[in-house]
């Protein structure tokens, strides 16, 4: 039996820049932790500052409502302040 992957890869593009992201840690708390500047206000999925686009990964909401459009989440957007890695991520930096 093997063993889960106790974290995953967020990259951040262009810039290329690496953190390990945990599955019970939001992506915003990840990018901090990993040393990673990144716009945030609420931290609770409602006022948009942290919103930026997936291109690459899956995430999870512990919410039903995490303040994005159904066409805003099937164009790749996230809100890394309530969003958690189910694999490795990869955002564009909306400061880019």
């Amino acid at each position: 039996m093997s063993s889960p992957i106790p974290f995953f890869t967020l990259r951040v593009q262009p810039q290329g820049d690496t953190a390990d992201a945990w599955p019970e840690h939001s992506l915003l708390t990840s990018l901090e932790m990993g040393g990673l500047n990144w716009p945030s206000s609420c931290r609770s999925g409602s006022c948009r500052t942290c919103m930026c686009q997936m291109t690459a990964g899956q995430v999870r909401y512990e919410m039903d409502w995490p303040g994005l459009l159904p066409e805003e989440k099937a164009e790749g957007w996230v809100l890394p302040c309530v969003a958690f890695p189910t694999q490795d991520v990869t955002l564009l930096d909306p400061q880019a």
